[in-house]
């Protein structure tokens, strides 16, 4: 049976109110940005996002969906802050949960086990711990008596994800030299919709595919969505650098009502077609 979505908006249906998305990708790296559009279009609130932030989490900021962001960290890479999340971190807007990067990986690797909490050392002494009421620790029963975090279980109600291909059946391919714990936040969620470049035979998953190339289980997906240059401006190896110039100009979107509101029209309330146009016109524009 076939899981490849007929229409990107089919992802759009899913998302409601109140849910947990993890978002896949790190930092301004092989984000499904084509998804996060799908977010905006679905009008969602009150969302709480779970990932490795970049733009994703800005924009779900800065639309005023996300009321809670969990994280190790928010940054578009070459720009160390996103100024969207700053923005709303800073004034309340959103919930602030940030973990140790360790820590957050614990909690999805827990929840993809079904277990309550994962027991590590990350964290351990650091104000992601001591200042965050909601963690606790144990000691080992055993001879050492260590006291270690029990990070608990991050589970989502669904992860959204951008690799390079897949086949009709959800099994899908990163090419790239890094998986990130894209397979973490897939095996943390209820549902998992992943896009990518091309839906190719099964037998092509891996043709071509460097020593580095992992394999997600098609049991972990749910929606395949086609959805060639998804990851939008962030870098998506080994097929495209980061776009330095539009993630700059989305960066610069913060500067006031206005510049957000004519970069979101013109890149974020638009479909695949139309976001690609938009791109093509950006850097054909005459210099200043």
């Amino acid at each position: 049976m076939s899981v490849v979505a007929s229409s990107p908006t089919e992802v759009a249906s899913l998302i409601h109110d109140d849910m947990t998305i993890g978002i896949g990708g790190w930092g301004s790296r092989r984000k499904p940005m084509a998804l996060v559009r799908q977010i905006v279009r679905s009008g969602a609130r009150r969302l709480r996002i779970v990932s490795f932030g970049g733009p994703d989490v800005g924009i779900l900021c800065a639309t005023g969906q996300a009321a809670e962001i969990v994280h190790g960290f928010v940054s578009l890479d070459s720009i160390p802050i996103d100024p969207h999340f700053a923005s709303a971190r800073q004034s309340g807007a959103v919930r602030n949960v940030e973990y140790d990067e360790g820590m957050l990986v614990a909690g999805l690797r827990a929840a993809s086990r079904r277990l309550p909490f994962e027991v590590t050392r990350s964290g351990a002494g650091s104000d992601a711990v001591t200042r965050n009421p909601d963690i606790r620790t144990v000691t080992s029963p055993y001879a050492d008596a260590e006291v270690l975090v029990a990070m608990p279980a991050a589970p989502l109600d669904l992860a959204l994800l951008h690799l390079d291909r897949a086949d009709a059946s959800g099994t899908a391919v990163c090419l790239g030299p890094d998986l990130y714990f894209d397979d973490l936040l897939a095996g943390a969620a209820a549902r998992t919709v992943v896009s990518v470049e091309a839906v190719v035979d099964t037998a092509d998953l891996v043709v071509d595919a460097g020593p580095t190339a992992s394999v997600l289980d098609r049991t972990l997906t749910t929606l395949v969505v086609v959805s060639p240059g998804g990851s939008g401006f962030t870098a998506h190896p080994p097929h495209t650098a980061r776009d330095e110039h539009l993630q700059r100009a989305y960066a610069e979107s913060a500067a006031s009502p206005a510049a957000w509101a004519d970069f979101r029209a013109r890149f974020i309330d638009v479909d695949d077609d139309a976001y690609r146009a938009s791109v093509a016109a950006f850097h054909t524009r005459p210099s200043s």
